[in-house]
């Protein structure tokens, strides 16, 4: 029955194209932002930035020597692509005793067998992985599963993060227009820190607590009261439900979301926080290095690979899956941290 396992359906290459077609559930920080995809030849990739500033020229004589300025100054940064695996088995115990079943082949039936277990580790390993590592770059600090820090974004780009925005949500008696007010002020921050980057909207990944206290304020409730769109009010926490978030309203000029993602139990946006950040294009990026193999050597990368080999014992052929992926956003300062109190 192995020796099914030595034909072409079973390839490096058909492997890595049968895993990159399985179901795909990706998380909201997947969809929502559009992600500028690209396979690279190399394990590391470097950034190159040109930090450049409006200035007032001041007049000079007509006919004598104009004002003379400073080049440009180039940074140059480099980024480790990081490298997921996993590793699986098929023994020969589960492939014992498959014969044709229906229109079905032998081969087919084990080549579904082996479809189905990369499809599983795809959705239950490797995409969840890919999204918290979005979730990540939206922070501007992305982590390893064991909370360790794989890349600060703020100091890889010699930035620094904004203050950490408080929008008062506790508040029991709020001064008018205070909210709108707090809005108003990251709208402003993240436009200013784009410069000329092009932006299509402002969004918000919200915690439990952040986006209840949110919905309730007054200032929310007065604006959505008596309008076509007071349905907001009751359906904010199944709005929009075919996306797999608990709910999503605007206000002051940004889209409020709370995120529904957790992981071993633990929110992955803090209940008391909110992260803002810019929709556009050309603002986030995710990387697909090459994988660690012979015949993938300066290959431009794809999101997974996969790959069988027998073991040792003879007594069936391991499977390894790999992705090798770094998303990232180009202009972290623009990323802010809000807090419900």
């Amino acid at each position: 029955m192995l020796d099914v396992f030595k034909g072409s359906a079973f390839s490096t290459m058909t492997l890595s194209d049968a895993i990159n077609k399985a179901p795909f559930t990706p998380g909201r920080a997947g969809i929502l932002i559009p992600w500028d995809e690209m396979g690279v030849r190399t394990t590391s990739i470097a950034i190159e930035e040109i930090a450049g500033e409006l200035n007032i020229i001041n007049p000079t004589p007509r006919g004598g020597v104009g004002e003379a300025i400073e080049k440009q100054k180039r940074t140059l940064r480099n980024l480790t692509v990081p490298h997921y695996q996993r590793n699986d088995a098929i023994m020969a115990d589960e492939v014992q005793g498959i014969r044709a079943f229906g229109s079905e082949t032998e081969l087919q039936t084990v080549q579904g067998l082996v479809n189905a277990r990369m499809a599983e580790h795809v959705m239950l390993g490797f995409d969840p992985t890919l999204e918290y590592q979005r979730v990540g770059a939206v922070k501007g600090t992305i982590l390893n599963a064991d909370g360790s820090t794989l890349y600060n974004l703020f100091t890889e780009f010699g930035v620094t993060q904004e203050t950490e925005i408080d929008f008062d949500l506790d508040n029991g008696s709020p001064a008018s227009g205070a909210l709108r007010k707090k809005c108003a002020t990251a709208v402003r921050l993240v436009m200013d820190n784009l410069g000329a980057a092009p932006v299509v909207g402002i969004h918000a990944f919200c915690g439990d607590a952040f986006f209840d206290d949110l919905i309730a304020h007054t200032e929310v409730v007065n604006s959505y009261r008596n309008t076509p769109m007071a349905t907001v009010l009751r359906e904010g926490y199944v709005y929009p439900n075919n996306l797999k978030v608990y709910g999503a309203f605007e206000f002051g000029g940004i889209v409020w979301e709370n995120y529904r993602g957790s992981i071993a139990g633990s929110a992955i946006v803090n209940t008391d926080k909110c992260h803002i950040f810019p929709i556009g294009q050309g603002l986030w990026r995710t990387v697909y290095a090459p994988a660690d193999y012979i015949e993938t050597v300066n290959t431009i990368g794809i999101p997974r690979y996969a790959k069988q080999y027998p073991r040792n014992d003879d007594k069936g052929v391991m499977l390894e899956m790999q992705s090798n992926a770094l998303s990232y956003m180009k202009r972290p300062k623009a990323l802010l941290l809000g807090k419900r109190t």
